[in-house]
C-alpha cells in the first residue's frame, strides 16, 4: 500500500509544451506508482492572474487533461482533479490568512520574481499576493508528504512549512503535516525556449507542445536559437548555452554517440543544419505516440470530462476529513 502522498499539478492556461515534459511529466509517471498522488488541475490559481479573460482558463482545461493522459498518467493509479471544485480549499485559505502577515507574504521570492515579471506594479490582485497560502491549502488538504517543485518553487513549500508548524503550535493539535520538497532528477530540469530565452513559455510563443503536428515541430527545431558565431561549418562552436544540445541532453539516450556530436561541434565540421535534423528526428519518435494517444481521448471528451468529475469527487472527500480536523482544533464545530 503506497502510504507517502504527493501533490502537483498545473495552471491551465493552454496546452503543455515539451518543457512541461522534461521538467515534471515524465517524472509523474514514474512516482505515480510510488505515491498515492494527487495532480491538480490549478484553475482558481490560473485565475488570480486571468480574472478578466477566465475562458481561457475553461479552453484549456480539458487541453491539460488531454496532456496528461496522452503521456501516460494513469487515472486509476492517479486523482486528477479540478481545484475549483474543492470548495474546502477556500476555507482552509482563509483560516491560514489569520496567521500569515503580509509583511511576509511580500517578502516571498518567488512572489516577488513573479511580480516583477508580470509587471503588475500598483494593480497587483490580492489573490495572486496570497497564492502562496492558497498553495498551502491545496498541500495540507491532502497532508502531503511530497511536492516535486524546482528550486525556484522552494520559498513557497517553506511558507507552507511554516504555515503548518504555525498552526499546530496555536492550536496545539498536530492536525497539518510538512511536507518535503521532491527535487527534479540530474537532466530533467527546465527548458530554455527554442529563441533561446531562459523560459519556454506559452506567452512568449516559444515552445513546442506535446499535441504539435510532425511538420510544426521540425518548422520550430530548423528555427532554433544556437550559436551566433558558428556560421560555418567549419568554425567552431560552443556547445555551452546552445538551445539545441541543451534539448539533445535531454532527449538522446545515446549519450556516446552525442558526446561524440558535441567535440565534432566544438572544434568545428558538424553544421547546424545537421544537429537540428538529429533533435528533430529524436522529438518526432518521443511526441508521435504522445500525440496519437491525445487524438485517441480528444474523441472521447465525455470519458476526459468524467474522469475530472470523479477525481475532484473523490479529492473533495479527503479535503473535507481534513477540513473538519482544523475546524476542531480551531474551535468552530459549533453544531458538531
Amino acid at each position: 500500500m503506497k502510504k507517502e502522498i504527493l501533490l502537483t499539478g498545473d495552471r491551465p492556461t493552454g496546452k503543455l509544451h515539451i518543457g512541461h515534459y522534461i521538467g515534471s511529466l515524465k517524472n509523474r509517471i514514474k512516482l505515480q506508482d510510488q505515491y498515492n498522488s494527487f495532480i491538480m488541475i490549478a484553475d482558481q490559481q490560473a485565475l488570480t492572474d486571468n480574472a478578466r479573460n477566465p475562458e481561457k482558463i475553461r479552453s484549456s482545461l480539458t487541453e491539460v487533461a488531454l496532456d496528461y493522459l496522452a503521456v501516460g498518467i494513469d487515472p486509476s493509479k492517479v486523482n486528477i482533479f479540478v481545484q475549483s471544485q474543492i470548495p474546502e480549499l477556500n476555507e482552509l485559505t482563509m483560516h491560514y490568512l489569520n496567521i500569515v502577515t503580509l509583511t511576509r507574504l511580500k517578502r516571498n521570492p518567488t512572489v516577488k520574481n513573479e511580480i516583477k515579471e508580470k509587471n503588475f506594479s500598483e494593480s497587483l490582485p490580492a489573490g495572486f499576493l496570497i497564492y502562496p497560502v492558497s498553495q498551502a491549502a491545496d498541500i495540507t488538504a491532502f497532508k502531503a508528504t511530497t511536492v516535486p517543485a524546482g528550486e525556484d518553487q522552494i520559498p513557497m513549500i517553506e511558507q507552507t512549512r511554516e504555515i503548518v508548524r504555525s498552526f499546530n503550535s496555536i492550536y496545539k493539535r498536530e492536525v497539518l503535516v510538512e511536507p518535503d520538497v521532491l527535487l527534479p532528477e540530474k537532466g530533467s530540469g527546465r527548458l530554455p525556449g527554442i529563441d533561446g530565452k531562459a523560459k519556454m513559455s506559452k506567452s512568449l510563443g516559444n515552445a513546442i507542445y506535446l499535441s504539435d503536428s510532425p511538420d510544426i515541430i521540425k518548422e520550430k527545431v530548423m528555427s532554433m536559437y544556437t550559436d551566433p558565431n558558428h556560421i560555418r561549418v567549419e568554425d567552431p562552436g560552443n556547445v555551452e548555452n546552445n538551445t539545441v544540445f541543451t534539448y539533445l541532453d535531454a532527449f538522446c539516450s545515446d549519450k556516446l554517440t552525442l558526446e561524440e556530436m558535441k567535440e565534432n561541434y566544438r572544434r568545428g565540421g558538424l553544421g547546424d543544419v545537421k544537429i537540428k535534423r538529429y533533435l528533430n528526428d529524436l522529438l518526432q519518435a518521443e511526441l508521435e505516440p504522445i500525440r496519437n494517444r491525445r487524438n485517441k481521448y480528444k474523441k472521447d471528451i465525455d470519458y476526459v470530462y468524467e474522469m475530472l468529475k470523479r477525481g475532484s469527487q473523490n479529492a473533495r472527500s479527503v479535503a473535507a476529513e481534513t477540513l473538519s480536523e482544523v475546524r476542531e482544533a480551531i474551535g468552530i464545530n459549533y453544531f458538531k
